[in-house]
């Protein structure tokens, strides 16, 4: 029994522990949902937010002990003056008018006084907002002088304090300056609390400003390059962190520069070097005699040229063409008199911007191959271009026959040829919708294929411009 009842209990602390972490990351995921994003403002909630707890720990401290403390000290003198004058008044003689003892509070004790005919005490007046003194002038009179009603009011005049306190035949009443029962130069220190506070985070704003200023010009480089645009103002700088992520990410574009351009050079020469070989070819068909078969072979090494030079300009045009300016009105306009060369219906829409920054001339053999593969396997394309907020998104709906959902992403394999495939032109090289998602990443961008509206299929071309 006694080893179930240790096995029982050590399972209802794990489930306590395990609902306790479960509590915990909800309460983060509530928190973090309302947390900025970004890193300069977070990083200023960490300088702000101790500060903020630090002072309001001290001023708290501040005000419950010492500024309580101060005050309730000068209320006790105050009011001991009071009594001591009370005393006077009720244990001995005295002439007309006061004269001596309203001299005496005045020079010995700071008290204006005045003894007027007995009369009810006004109706209490109306408690501060903050009632400290009010609350702590109030408990010592009833403390040390119990047996005389009084009225208090700390409202009225913000530099007096009037106190009036019924006697058996008088009232008196009494004026004392505020800052002999409070603890009236508070207000300096908390001023100088928040003043040092400000100067600090001002300070610590700028230097925090200048170690995020690095982390950004990084991610804009990163941006960059990723887009296809050159960034070569950037160095690393900052703190020694950001600095090695600066000079790993400018290693990193020299490695993918480089293995770019020896893909270019290794194109470069096994297009040279078959075109060589297609050259003699063509020489010695040339000199064979005319016949069908010749024909035919004669068709197959021009489309084999044609390839070669089309996969030769793609690579030189990827590697050294610079980003620049691209009229996209006019680009649909081409297409649109190519699509009456193929006799297929054809619609464009363009919103915002005509003008991108783009490499124009990748962009413009995404879109023709794109386009293009569209006007070959159906009758109706309808284009849709929209360009805002840093993003131009095209799609293209046609009412072909369409891609199975299965075989969307091998399309873009290169050298992949389906049975019914739409990136299959008529030279088959089966590279049609890998160059053009090429083209698109190499912008920062992709392609996605989807069921369009009318039928066939819907391409989804979204890049950063």
């Amino acid at each position: 029994m006694a080893g179930l009842d240790q096995s029982w209990a050590e399972k209802s602390g794990m489930r306590a522990g395990l609902g306790a972490r479960r509590a915990w990351r909800r309460f983060w995921r509530v928190v973090s949902r309302y947390m900025p994003k970004r890193l300069y403002a977070r990083s200023l909630i960490i300088v702000i937010a101790p500060v903020i707890l630090l002072q309001s720990v001290i001023a708290f401290v501040f005000m419950e002990r010492h500024w309580q403390t101060v005050t309730q000290r000068l209320s006790q003198a105050v009011t001991r003056d009071i009594a001591a004058i009370i005393d006077i008044l009720e244990t001995y003689p005295h002439e007309d008018g006061y004269a001596n003892i309203i001299r005496i509070a005045q020079e010995r004790l700071a008290l204006r006084i005045s003894i007027e005919p007995l009369e009810p005490l006004p109706p209490p007046a109306p408690k501060p907002f903050f009632s400290l003194l009010d609350r702590t002038l109030s408990e010592e009179i009833t403390r040390q002088i119990p047996e005389y009603p009084f009225w208090l009011d700390t409202v009225g005049n913000s530099n007096m304090v009037e106190i009036r306190i019924r006697l058996e035949d008088k009232v008196l009443r009494v004026f004392a300056r505020r800052s002999q029962a409070y603890a009236s130069n508070t207000h300096i220190f908390l001023l100088w609390m928040l003043g040092t506070s400000l100067v600090l985070l001002t300070i610590a704003v700028a230097f925090l400003r200048n170690q995020i200023r690095p982390i950004l010009q990084l991610a804009e480089a990163a941006e960059s390059f990723g887009k296809g645009r050159p960034t070569p103002d950037f160095q690393p700088r900052g703190a020694e962190e950001v600095r090695r992520a600066g000079t790993a990410f400018l290693q990193m574009r020299e490695r993918i520069e480089r293995q770019i351009e020896q893909r270019t050079a290794m194109l470069t020469g096994v297009s040279h070097d078959l075109r060589t070989i297609l050259t003699r070819f063509k020489l010695q068909l040339a000199l064979a005699y005319t016949k069908p078969d010749i024909k035919a072979l004669d068709q197959d090494i021009e489309d084999m040229r044609l390839m070669l030079e089309g996969y030769l300009a793609f690579a030189r045009g990827e590697a050294e063409e610079v980003a620049g300016k691209l009229d996209l009105a006019a680009l649909l306009g081409k297409i649109e008199e190519e699509a009456k060369l193929h006799g297929c219906s054809f619609s464009a829409a363009l919103t915002g911007d005509p003008h991108v920054h783009v490499r124009p001339n990748a962009f413009s053999r995404l879109l023709n191959n794109v386009i293009g593969n569209a006007f070959r396997y159906s009758s109706k394309v309808e284009v849709q271009a929209r360009h805002g907020g840093g993003t131009l998104l095209v799609t293209v709906d046609d009412d072909g026959p369409g891609i199975p959902p299965d075989k969307r992403e091998e399309v873009f394999k290169p050298f992949v040829r389906l049975d019914e495939a739409r990136n299959q032109d008529e030279s088959g090289t089966g590279l049609g919708l890998s160059i053009a998602r090429d083209i698109a990443r190499g912008h920062g961008g992709d392609i996605t294929l989807e069921d369009s509206p009318l039928g066939g299929l819907r391409v989804v071309i979204r890049v950063p411009a």
